[in-house]
């Protein structure tokens, strides 16, 4: 039996275990990039395994999320990313180059690498055949190390791409078809793979949308094959030598997948995820007509050239509803650079948008939040509630087609009107021969006898994290919360203006699950500090999907350095789970669903065996004293796991092993 491409990348990077689904694994990694956002807590850590310089092929350092500067914290971190960039060998991209997964798909991305990222949306990279993975910045840091990366052998879903997509009809809109599909949750465990000759009709920069909003599915990664499209783009890129040094990379013509899902691109009509929730899916046909005050085209998942160009096109000569807000943020300083040499940037500003930086800002809440009650549509990956800074928004995902179709009415359109409401013909664009690149914001690591007298600047708001306290062996805990289900990693971890704070885990750990917090009643994390006071344990109760979203590790190293010491939860998503592992929070899951409904908060919970359990079973035994009952949590967790958490999380396992 043939292998599948994921496999086939898999099988050639393993230096652990068995390519079979659902076995433990370990594969070495090629590349890796971090953003700042996360990037100062993994080179902190990194610094702390005493590693010195990279031993990866090649390492990236971006500034694309903190790049508003309000107050001293954003620029502190730039500093320190920048000089510990330059000392360890890592390449730096500074901050309004771009964000790094368009960056790093235009000028470092290779087919048939593996790519790990301290950022979620990592897959990106997918686009053009690179085993790309999100991973906490923990992960990361050992990756950097020349460690190896543990994960789930995935299981592999097949998607079988028929026909070309319509005038109007975006990428966008295949992906979030699949969201309607397989929904958020339940696929944990999995990897997508993209093939068929529907796959072959699209550029790579609608792939990258493609497998950049995989990550709201709960897999893995998004793949696609290495084809003459990744060589275009690569050769436009000049970097078509990446391209020859795999050349063609595709599943064996006799893989077998252990699930197929077809879906014809020329059926399929513009789509929007409404709120607030990726798979909340439905046709702009079922939702046109909703009045809504503020449009935002960008983000890692459509704001590259091709994207942009369609917007500026329909654009040209037109005026963006008096009622609404509009903006547009280029996904690369080469974007950018192409759309000011060509003429496009005018068109749009023309026409009303205003121009914002090449960065992450409104996708992660800083900036740009919509008025109460004003619905926003935007070209992102993720609408959680809250996400755009607004409490209680009303965020739609559309494609840019229909973005730029809603701008110019004020209503939710489907841009296939536009030819009978303004006379506009569907703007074909094609990808360029040539990109004009300019890395001169990209900065190359010092030598090694540079490096040797070279200072890394910390500035007073970078703080070094703790490490965790080893597990006790009879757990004493208090029920924090209970949660429901999709409690994403925004909810535990708030973004937007608190990001800032990242670099200084016991300030941020103040606003932990700072959505729940109700005036006039102490916060979680006070609580959680006085039980940490007199030795109880936090524990945190939650459904299905817990830690869905970003790979932010600080929704666990924050509600770690607090006092939580489980997690109890229905499901609980991958990202996430390693994160808590890493910093010895123990993740258990519900063997019986309906124990979940039994608990209340303040309850107060006892394991008596814990570390008896973690050493070899596969459950363990909760004794809930406040309800006298008895339930049974599931550990499911790998030989290494089990020795992450004996150990008292990662880094005290990495250097015992690894450096």
């Amino acid at each position: 039996m043939g292998q599948t491409l994921v496999y086939k990348i898999l099988a050639g990077h393993l230096v652990d275990g068995k390519i079979a689904a659902g076995r433990p694994i370990g594969i070495r990694i090629d590349q890796t990039l971090t953003q700042d956002a996360t990037g100062t807590t993994a080179f902190l850590l990194f610094e702390a395994m005493g590693a010195g310089r990279v031993k990866t092929q090649l390492s990236v350092s971006y500034i694309d999320h903190n790049i508003a500067g309000f107050g001293p914290e954003n620029h502190n971190d730039h500093l320190y990313l920048q000089t510990i960039a330059a000392k360890s060998g890592v390449y730096h991209s500074r901050a309004g180059n771009g964000i790094c997964h368009q960056v790093h798909l235009e000028r470092f991305g290779r087919p048939g690498t593996t790519l790990l990222g301290s950022d979620s949306h990592t897959p990106t990279c997918g686009a053009i055949a690179a085993l790309a993975i999100g991973a906490g910045g923990l992960d990361v840091a050992v990756a950097m190390t020349a460690g190896p990366f543990y994960l789930t052998c995935p299981k592999v879903l097949g998607v079988k791409l028929t026909g070309q997509l319509g005038d109007w009809v975006a990428a966008k809109d295949a992906i979030l078809k699949l969201l309607a599909i397989i929904t958020t949750k339940g696929n944990v465990g999995w990897a997508v793979e993209y093939f068929g000759e529907g796959a072959s009709t699209l550029t790579v920069p609608q792939r990258a949308t493609i497998t950049n909003m995989g990550a709201e599915l709960g897999v893995t990664t998004s793949i696609f094959g290495s084809d003459e499209q990744t060589r275009k783009f690569l050769a436009a890129q000049n970097r078509e030598k990446d391209y020859f040094a795999c050349g063609e990379l595709a599943a064996d013509p006799d893989a077998e997948y252990d699930r197929i899902i077809e879906i014809n691109l020329a059926e399929l009509e513009p789509m929007a995820a409404c709120p607030s929730s990726p798979d909340n899916v439905k046709t702009v046909r079922e939702i046109a007509g909703i009045q809504t005050g503020q449009v935002v085209i960008g983000s890692c998942t459509n704001s590259s050239f091709t994207d942009l160009m369609m917007v500026a096109k329909v654009l040209k000569g037109r005026r963006i509803d008096d009622m609404v807000e509009f903006a547009v943020a280029p996904g690369s300083r080469e974007v950018l650079n192409m759309l000011a040499e060509n003429g496009a940037l005018a068109d749009m500003i023309s026409a009303g948008a205003r121009i914002l930086e090449s960065g992450c800002g409104p996708c992660i809440g800083l900036g740009f939040s919509p008025g109460d009650g004003v619905v926003s549509l935007r070209t992102f990956n993720r609408n959680f509630p809250g996400r755009s800074g607004t409490r209680d928004d009303k965020v739609y995902l559309v494609g840019p087609e229909t973005a730029v179709a809603s701008a110019l009415t004020g209503r939710i359109t489907d841009p296939r009107d536009l030819p009978e409401i303004f006379a506009i013909e569907y703007p074909k664009i094609e990808l360029p021969d040539k990109f004009v690149i300019n890395d001169n914001m990209i900065e190359p690591p010092l030598s090694e006898e540079e490096a040797a007298e070279a200072e890394v600047l910390r500035g007073p708001t970078i703080v070094v994290p703790e490490a965790p306290p080893p597990l006790p062996q009879e757990l004493q805990g208090t029920v924090l919360i209970k949660c429901g289900d999709k409690i994403t990693t925004d909810h535990i971890m708030p973004a937007g203006a608190f990001l800032k704070l990242r670099s200084n885990v016991p300030e941020y750990a103040k606003v932990v699950f700072n959505c729940f917090n109700e005036e006039g009643r102490p916060t979680f994390a006070r609580r959680a500090l006085e039980l940490k006071e007199k030795g109880i344990a936090g524990v945190i109760v939650a459904g299905e999907s817990y830690g869905q979203g970003s790979s932010r590790e600080h929704a666990a190293l924050c509600p770690m350095y607090l006092g939580v010491r489980a997690v109890v939860a229905k499901g609980i998503e991958r990202i996430h789970k390693a994160n808590l592992i890493n910093f010895c929070i123990v993740p258990m899951e519900f063997a019986e669903p309906a124990d979940y409904d039994k608990i209340k908060p303040d309850d107060r919970l006892h394991i008596d065996n814990l570390l008896e359990a973690i050493k070899g079973s596969n459950k363990v035994k909760i004794i809930n004293k406040t309800g006298s009952f008895e339930f049974i949590g599931k550990l499911e967790l790998c030989d290494r796991d089990r020795e992450i958490l004996l150990s008292g999380g990662r880094l005290n396992y990495v250097s015992k092993y690894y450096v």
